[in-house]
Formats: structure tokens, sequence, C-alpha cells
């Protein structure tokens, strides 16, 4: 696809210090099978940026070169290859090209329809997220409604960018209640994972496994939502989460979250 643009972007140090190498790795965690080349979010977003004013040549998987001439044309390309033939950080890219398109909400929906499903770990779904900010002009009834479909997915990461989007553009006075309403009726025992649960260190960085219960990057987005409304709304989380229906890990994991996080380490997040 464009990894020709991609590869002359990749740091000196991922290609050649093993250590940092490894480090980016495990920071990623692609499941097996996924390339990562090592580029980091400031390159990705200038490719973005150069192929939605510019276009740009996509290399297809049957051989062929097509010559696209915005990134709607890319997209398109994106949409209609085998996505397990794409690196990591065409996944990204193929993101951050949906939020510069100048659309309207209808279209920027049949986009995500494609792009979501393809969504494979963490760092794809909360890259995108934090950088639709189109969702911040949206008409929230309309956004909230289109997540519902996601809400209800059986796979994480699906679910994991209904959660996000709904940290990052529904956590305010008039919605707060329903975030919390709808994380309440999730069925984790229905969500499935393709990530495998390990104990102690991992040795090999990308191999797809993750230190806690599945679907383990749906309950952290669950904990990082829960930790995030107590520095805006501390009571009203509290009280929530004592009387909420979440496994104990996803608790456990919002406290964690919230000792962590410079706005609420002073702050109990249960009482």
């Amino acid at each position: 696809m464009i990894e020709h643009l991609l590869e002359p972007l990749v740091c000196e140090r991922f290609r050649n210090d093993e250590r940092y190498r490894e480090g980016h790795l495990r920071v990623v965690n692609a499941l097996p099978g996924r390339r990562v080349l090592g580029l980091h979010s400031p390159e990705m977003k200038q490719v973005a940026r150069q192929i939605s004013n510019e276009g740009c040549d996509v290399f297809l998987s049957n051989g062929m070169c097509q010559r696209c001439k915005n990134g709607t044309e890319v997209i398109s390309c994106f949409e209609r290859e085998n996505h397990d033939s794409l690196c990591y950080e065409e996944i990204v890219i193929w993101g951050y090209l949906i939020n510069l398109e100048q659309c309207n909400l209808a279209q920027r929906f049949s986009l995500l329809e494609y792009y979501v499903p393809v969504m494979d770990n963490w760092a794809v779904c909360d890259t995108y997220c934090a950088h639709a900010k189109w969702m911040k002009r949206a008409e929230k009834n309309i956004l909230w409604a289109f997540l519902q479909r996601w809400f209800y997915s059986g796979f994480e990461f699906e679910v994991r960018f209904a959660v996000v989007v709904s940290m990052c553009y529904f956590l305010d006075k008039d919605w707060y209640e329903r975030v919390f309403q709808r994380i309440n009726l999730l069925d984790f025992a229905y969500i499935k994972s393709a990530y495998t649960t390990v104990k102690g260190k991992l040795k090999v960085a990308q191999e797809g496994t993750v230190h806690g219960e599945e679907p383990y990057y749906v309950r952290m987005a669950v904990a990082w939502l829960l930790a995030t409304a107590l520095a805006k709304f501390p009571i009203e989380t509290k009280a929530f989460v004592c009387a909420s229906k979440l496994p104990a890990d996803v608790i456990q994991l919002y406290v964690r979250k919230a000792r962590e996080s410079y706005r609420t380490r002073d702050v109990k997040a249960i009482d």
C-alpha cells in the first residue's frame, strides 16, 4: 500500500537498537502477524496530511500501482485491500485520513463502518479517537446512537472504540449518567479477544499477550473512563462505582488508574 512513504521515516534507533525496538513493540503490543515499522505519531500525522493534500501512489496486493489524487481515493484503496496485509502504521494513517476528510456526519459514519472493524490494537483505537475532533462538533444524540452498535459488539476493539469515544466526548454534565448506565450494561463474558492472558514478565515483544482477564483492553478502557470521570464528577463517579455491576477487576483497575493520574492521585477512588 504506502510502505514506500513510511520506510524512509523509520528512525535509525528503531532499526539498530534492539532494546529500543523491543520497548516500542511492547508498548504497541500488536497481534502476531501485524507488522510494525517503528514510526511514531508525528511522522504518521505528517504522512496523512501529505496524502490528504497531495494524494500518493498506492501499491496494491495484486501488484498494480494506483495513483490516488487525494485522501479520499487512498481511503477507498484501504477499504478494498486485504486488511491483514496492512502494517500497524498504515492502519493508523487510515484513521488520520478519515479525520482529515471534509464530509458530513453520515459520510463520516460510512467511513467508520469499514474502519472500526479493522481496529485490532489499543494504539490504533485510541489514536483515532483522540484525534477525531469532528466529534466535538457532531450532534451528540446522533453520535451516541451510532456508538450503540459498537457497544453491543462481541469484538474487543469495537467495544473499546465506543468506550473511548464516550470518555473523550461524552463525559459532561448532560451525558455522563447515560455513559455510566451504558458501561454498566457491558457483558464482558460476551466480548471476545484475540489476545492471550499470561502471567509473569513477557520475554518477547509483539506476541499478542496481556496481563489481565479477557477482554483486557475493554476492561482497561472502562477503568480509564471511570478515572477520567472521577476528576470531573468525583461524588457521582464514586456513587456509581459502588452501585454498579462492574466486575471486581475492572474496579481494581479503575482505582489503580485514579492513583496514577495527577488529577486524581489525591482523590479517594472509592468511599
